[in-house]
């Protein structure tokens, strides 16, 4: 029979692995063999879990930029977004810099356009409101009715001959009624009257009764036309000593209904300077000069106008005289710019013509006193071939600093819009902005 006791120690078998345990030294290095091995472990599970992980990242990285820098190189030349950018950045600047170089072009070449003649001697097309300057004044206006409104049913037409009147001259009014249509109305002058208007000034002013009348008499052309008349001669009225504005106020009534309304003209007793003699021309310097005889009687600024028409009756200079005159005999000087002359291909004999001339005051009212005005044709000067005349653009020192100012931006301009696109040089119009195209 098999014992049941259990079998002695020397015929016990070491566990697998040939340690035994059967004493402490033999437990002490099995924990250290163990502890051993889990490290081992330990680190190799660390470095495969790592090593495998980032070497295929760098991998696809690498070779991401190396696929697109070999896509960026062989992209064709334009055809990248930043150089599609800056090439619409640089259209963009050229752009700006070309308003800039035509907003200076304008400023120069306008200026020099506008100066190239003198003040005094100026294209009358430029003085439009000046080509005849003693045709009458005519308005046309809605009726004025006496309780403030109107009434745009019936229109009042009114002509005043002149507003600034010298010691001898008259002025000449007038007015008529009309309908929708233009049909003349029946009016009738209730009453009308002349005074004088003082600014500041507690002296009575004198008051005339004005005779305004449709019945072909004095002024009135035409007996029973519709249009009323009148003619004022301040220097032959109480007004001969008054000095200013001279109001003449009418009423009237057109089919019952009353109106009213008032002429305002300026009168000055005070004759300052008078005309002498005839006109004599010269050619002085490329220019045609008029000069024009006068005794001034009071010294002071003297401002002169009068017009020019060529040989066919066409108006075309205005021109003008600015200056002090001193007591005694003077010649008014005029002066036809030679290049206007040239420019405009004048037709000779030009007349000169409508001469008004008055003396400047300042700080009062009225701020001038007037020449009598010189009306119609005064002169007729000789005929000249236009090559006597000069072609020169008129000088001053005024137009030479601002021409110089002109152009240092215009240079700047030209400079900064060919640096970016140099081709443009080459251009008429930027070699030279003021030539027509």
């Amino acid at each position: 029979m098999r014992s049941n006791k259990p079998q002695s120690k020397k015929n016990h078998q070491p566990p697998p692995g040939g340690f035994s345990t059967s004493t402490s030294g033999n437990k002490k290095k099995i924990t250290i063999f163990v502890a051993a091995i889990i490290i081992t472990l330990l680190a190799f599970l660390v470095f495969n879990s790592f090593t495998p992980t980032n070497e295929p990242s760098t991998a696809i990285v690498n070779n991401d930029r190396t696929t697109k820098s070999a896509e960026f190189l062989s992209m064709p030349a334009g055809s990248g977004v930043i150089d599609a950018k800056t090439a619409s950045e640089r259209e963009q600047q050229k752009k700006q810099l070309q308003m800039r170089f035509d907003e200076v072009s304008k400023t120069f070449c306008s200026y020099r356009e506008s100066t190239k003649y003198p003040n005094s001697s100026r294209p009358i097309s430029q003085h439009p409101d000046q080509v005849y300057p003693n045709q009458p004044i005519k308005e046309t206006h809605p009726m004025r009715n006496s309780h403030g409104g109107t009434d745009k049913n019936i229109q009042i037409q009114t002509s005043q001959s002149r507003v600034y009147l010298s010691s001898k001259e008259s002025v000449d009014l007038s007015l008529r009624a009309l309908d929708a249509s233009g049909n003349s109305l029946p009016l009738i002058v209730e009453g009308a009257a002349a005074r004088g208007l003082r600014f500041g000034d507690s002296r009575p002013a004198p008051q005339v009764a004005i005779k305004l009348a449709d019945d072909g008499k004095d002024s009135d052309q035409v007996a029973g036309d519709g249009i009323s008349s009148a003619r004022l001669t301040p220097g032959a009225s109480p007004f001969a000593n008054f000095d200013g504005t001279i109001r003449i106020e009418v009423n009237y009534s057109v089919n019952g209904s009353r109106g009213m309304l008032y002429f305002d003209v300026i009168y000055t007793p005070e004759v300052p300077a008078v005309w002498t003699g005839k006109v004599r021309e010269t050619v002085e310097n490329g220019d045609l000069k008029f000069f024009l005889p006068v005794s001034v009687k009071v010294a002071g600024r003297y401002l002169v106008s009068a017009r020019v028409d060529d040989a066919k009756g066409k108006p075309f200079a205005y021109l003008s005289f600015n200056d002090l005159l001193a007591v005694g005999n003077a010649e008014i000087p005029l002066n036809v710019a030679g290049k206007l002359l040239r420019d405009g291909e004048a037709s000779f004999p030009l007349s000169l013509r409508d001469i008004d001339a008055y003396l400047l005051k300042e700080n009062v009212d009225p701020d001038r006193a007037l020449m009598a005005r010189l009306e119609g044709q005064q002169h007729v000067s000789k005929s000249y071939s236009l090559k006597v005349f000069s072609d020169a653009e008129w000088e001053s020192e005024e137009r030479s600093r601002y021409l110089k100012e002109f152009s240092k931006d215009l240079e700047q301009a030209r400079t900064a819009l060919t640096s970016i696109d140099p081709g443009l040089a080459r251009t008429a119009k930027i070699q030279d902005p003021c030539s027509n195209p």
